[in-house]
């Protein structure tokens, strides 16, 4: 899953004449009718039991969903005890999950985005959806790939930016 382009279903990265790859582990009721476009379909049961327990993780440990500032500040030293515990601790599943739902409850608090279940040629996640939107915002990629790289200080920047682009109205 990742934020999406606006690459058409006929723009491939394959070479002229080549024939198309088939995932052969792909959901066959899916794949028969997938545009190549973002697929989002409503929460369930499970999916908001998933946000509210990591939205519970995230005010015990302080965290304001409400201030970027807050969810920056609780992210970067999360990130920084697990590097100078030598990658132990708690580990960048429980973090990663953590500040992901954070930060996509902020959107979906201050930008026109609602949280959705997303599904694309990479797999399904939670995400979050625009209507009438090309694009969906998948939180847990920008955290996780951020993590990998040892990434802090990104959150108010990258966040502000996404909430700018899809302002919610008043």
């Amino acid at each position: 899953m990742g934020l999406f382009s606006r690459k058409g279903k006929d723009d491939t990265d394959e070479p002229a004449g080549a024939a198309p790859t088939v995932d052969e582990d792909a959901d066959d009721a899916l794949a028969a009718d997938f545009t190549g476009r973002p697929v989002a379909v409503p929460l369930g049961d499970e999916e908001r039991a998933r946000i509210t327990a990591a939205l519970e993780h995230a005010t015990d440990d302080g965290v304001d969903v409400d201030d970027l500032a807050s969810i920056g500040a609780h992210y970067d030293a999360a990130y920084r005890r697990w590097a100078d515990a030598g990658g132990s601790g708690e580990g960048p599943d429980i973090v990663v999950e953590t500040y992901a739902v954070a930060i996509g409850e902020h959107l979906a608090r201050h930008s026109a985005r609602d949280w959705a279940i997303v599904t694309d040629v990479f797999g399904t996640d939670l995400g979050l959806v625009a209507a009438r939107a090309d694009t969906v915002v998948v939180p847990h990629n920008l955290v996780g790939a951020r993590w990998m790289r040892g990434e802090t200080g990104w959150v108010p920047g990258v966040v502000s930016h996404l909430v700018s682009i899809r302002p919610r109205s008043r």
